[in-house]
């Protein structure tokens, strides 16, 4: 970590680029070699269009469960003990379900979801789906 102070940043010619704070100096990380690395690497993985696909399911997942939590308090139970906690998730998410069919026009069905992963691995293996497995024709 470079600390740099308030007498050292004013006088700087380049100092809007470096910092937006007129009350204090700049602090510089620097972060260890093997981090950098990592960093720098997964950076120029997320540009890759495999892993926007990949990470589109999650980003999916991640909306709902942002939701859940901020939406409709999920981040503290309003009961003690696993059971009645389940409950209210249980309870929850019908309830989120409700919701989000109502805000569906009438009479217009979901367009259909592309089978998960497993579901494709089943697909590939011919092992029949259960009927209560979603299935995409």
């Amino acid at each position: 970590m470079a600390r740099f102070t308030k007498s050292q940043c004013q006088p700087c010619a380049v100092r809007a680029q470096c910092t937006t704070t007129r009350d204090a100096g700049r602090n510089v990380g620097f972060p260890p070699r093997e981090l950098l690395e990592l960093q720098i690497r997964n950076r120029a993985e997320q540009q890759e269009p495999a892993w926007h696909k990949r990470y589109a399911v999650r980003s999916g997942i991640e909306g709902t469960i942002c939701e859940f939590a901020h939406g409709h308090g999920m981040r503290h139970c309003r009961y003690r003990g696993q059971a009645k906690t389940q409950l209210q998730h249980g309870l929850t998410a019908i309830a989120v379900n409700i919701e989000r069919l109502s805000r569906q026009p009438p009479g217009e069905s979901t367009p259909p979801r592309p089978p998960t992963a497993f579901q494709g691995h089943l697909d590939r293996q011919v092992i029949r789906r259960l009927r209560s497995w979603r299935s995409v024709s």
